[in-house]
């Protein structure tokens, strides 16, 4: 498993993973009705993700197989804020491993990644939603350290 790890290399997302990026965010019980696999994929997935990488507060990030195949991505957005004395925090969303590539580390070694990332640009904390249905990823989250200690509510708009 860790040979596995080696193997791997965590980069930033680029134009031509979007197809694949939206085929894993599709890929669980959530995502199957949110995402739209149809081809030719919609720009609006395309205009999406030029916003997030023109905004050095935000970006992409997958995880790349020695062959070149993707194995998993992750979004994450950096915000300002004027509580915790002004210190910037860290938002993780859309953690996803494909499902043929689970087991194997591939989630904690990205979420490591993530955590890294959060503490080279000084971030006071990292927040992340993991829907309350998905009794495994808070399993995966609360392994890693993270803690429960907020209810979300949502108003959904389109």
């Amino acid at each position: 498993m860790m040979n596995m790890l080696r193997e791997v290399h965590i980069r930033p997302a680029r134009r031509e993973d979007i197809r694949t990026i939206v085929r894993l965010l599709a890929d669980d019980e959530l995502g199957r009705d949110r995402e739209d696999l149809s081809e030719p994929l919609s720009q609006a997935y395309f205009k999406a993700f030029d916003e997030i990488v023109a905004d050095k507060r935000n970006l992409v990030i997958v995880a790349e197989a020695a062959d070149g195949g993707l194995l998993g991505c992750l979004q994450m957005t950096f915000i300002p804020g004027l509580s915790h004395q002004g210190a910037e925090r860290a938002l993780i969303e859309d953690v996803r491993v494909d499902k043929h590539h689970r087991g194997r580390k591939i989630g904690h070694h990205m979420l490591d990644w993530a955590i890294g990332e959060a503490r080279r640009r000084h971030s006071c904390l990292i927040e992340l939603f993991v829907h309350e249905t998905r009794f495994a990823a808070r399993r995966f989250y609360e392994n890693h350290g993270f803690k429960d200690s907020h209810r979300g509510m949502r108003l959904q708009l389109a």
